[in-house]
């Protein structure tokens, strides 16, 4: 009995925090990224420092952090503009997208993974994230739906026990 009472409270707590499979990044992760570039900066090799430019950006929008998030989605941004590689196109975009997924702007989330999959249709972690942000918007749907019942039953309700007070 105790074994199904935990399922169905993970079940319910899944539900409402979403439960998708992005990873999420730590504040020591983001901090030794942040290190890498500033160490990278100092040499001459302009590879290693977008390289290194990449994985801070992907640890910040990885990141549990808001300010994180922002600032990845940020670098990111203003990155894309001078991407000539289709496939590090793809990977900006991908990440672009795992940061307003994460920022809970999920329409703008899905137009990029929707590019992302213009370029690789067949990329798995795109078709996730896809199904990650359709998955929640069809869940705060629900959530929407059972809020405007509950606040209309609450006013039928009220409006009742108006009417029965005159009486």
């Amino acid at each position: 009995m105790e074994a199904q009472i935990g399922k169905f409270l993970e079940s319910v707590t899944t539900f409402f925090t979403g439960g998708d499979q992005i990873p999420w990044c730590d504040r020591d992760v983001v901090a030794g990224c942040e290190q890498e570039v500033m160490e990278a900066e100092k040499g001459t090799n302009d590879d290693l420092k977008k390289e290194c430019i990449m994985r801070l950006s992907w640890a910040l929008v990885h990141s549990r952090q808001p300010e994180d998030v922002n600032r990845g989605i940020a670098m990111l941004a203003a990155s894309l503009d001078n991407t000539t590689s289709p496939l590090k196109r793809r990977e900006k975009l991908y990440l672009l997208g795992v940061g307003y997924y994460r920022n809970g702007d999920y329409s703008r989330s899905r137009e990029l993974v929707e590019q992302c999959l213009e370029i690789e249709p067949d990329w798995r972690q795109a078709q996730s994230l896809k199904k990650a942000i359709e998955d929640k918007i069809k869940k705060d749907g629900v959530i929407g739906i059972g809020i405007a019942a509950s606040a209309i039953g609450l006013f039928a309700a009220g409006i009742a026990a108006a009417v029965a007070r005159r009486n």
